[in-house]
């Protein structure tokens, strides 16, 4: 089976990671620009990260077959730096139209601040005049009141409901995103978040509509495996594989193919060569490299 993971942030991730994703039959992603673990003090750096999602990264997933498609956004954690943010706010529209970007992203909240309002509705704003699709955000402490507030923004935005995807769900918030047409995200983790029995019985419960599981995998304690490792567990539980199709597959990918750049049809592993470079560099460093031929 193919699997698609849309939401992993993959420079932080090895590339023994992008090899292990590709055997296990991920074939894309889709890297929703990040904060660095620290705050960035500069614009330029993320000028520099920016570039990198469209350009490095993008290079470097094909070179071990996996389409690499990104989101950009001003991460909420970063939204409290106002001088900061409305500098990024600049580099927006310009980035938001680059073609292998697929929506606005990660964006919303983290500690519910006047400042974090404003930046997540300015995105919200954007979004509406580019017309793309919104990955967002909800904060891990104070969840429920997060998403509610969450939820009352984008209705105050005017946004088409179907156009946002709302993250990290669990068995607390994912009702009340329910009660909306928002589609629902759920990040898979070793030991917080979701689980993949967990995963599996918000499935039965609640069917598989508009239903999307990623692995959020970082620079913190996650694992890149987690979607296909979803879909055992669904397997398992007496899910088909058309079911898990929806819902490790058609279901992302429907979601972002509101952008226009993305679809089912488009989303194939690539062939592999590593004999290309980027700006002079390549993955290889000495090794005989891959090079892979059509069938």
């Amino acid at each position: 089976m193919n699997f698609f993971d849309p939401h992993i942030h993959m420079l932080s991730r090895t590339t023994d990671d992008y090899q292990n994703m590709a055997e296990a039959g991920i074939v894309g992603v889709i890297e929703p620009a990040f904060w660095l673990g620290q705050p960035r003090t500069q614009v330029g750096s993320f000028i520099d990260y920016f570039d990198t999602l469209i350009g490095w990264e993008h290079f470097r997933a094909s070179q071990f077959g996996i389409m690499h498609f990104c989101t950009m956004g001003l991460n909420p954690k970063e939204s409290n730096d106002v001088e900061l943010a409305e500098a990024v706010m600049k580099l927006l529209p310009r980035y938001c139209q680059k073609d292998n970007v697929v929506g606005i992203g990660e964006i919303g909240y983290d500690d519910m601040t006047p400042e974090e309002d404003r930046f997540l509705c300015e995105q919200l704003e954007l979004a509406k005049k580019l017309d793309l699709p919104v990955l967002i955000h909800t904060p891990h402490r104070d969840k429920v009141n997060g998403t509610k507030r969450t939820i009352d923004v984008i209705k105050e935005s005017g946004i088409a409901e179907e156009m946002v995807l709302i993250d990290h769900l669990n068995e607390q918030t994912l009702p009340l995103v329910l009660e909306t047409e928002c589609w629902r995200g759920h990040s898979i983790y070793p030991n917080t978040k979701m689980s993949e029995p967990r995963m599996v019985n918000l499935l039965k419960e609640y069917g598989l509509e508009k239903m999307i599981v990623n692995s959020a995998a970082d620079w913190g304690i996650s694992d890149p495996l987690k979607v296909p490792k979803t879909a055992q567990a669904m397997l398992e539980s007496g899910f088909s594989e058309a079911d898990v199709e929806i819902v490790t597959f058609n279901n992302p990918i429907n979601f972002f193919a509101q952008s226009g750049r993305i679809s089912i049809d488009m989303v194939k592993k690539p062939l592999i060569d590593q004999t290309k470079t980027y700006n002079d560099n390549r993955v290889t460093r000495g090794q005989e490299p891959v090079i892979e031929k059509k069938s």
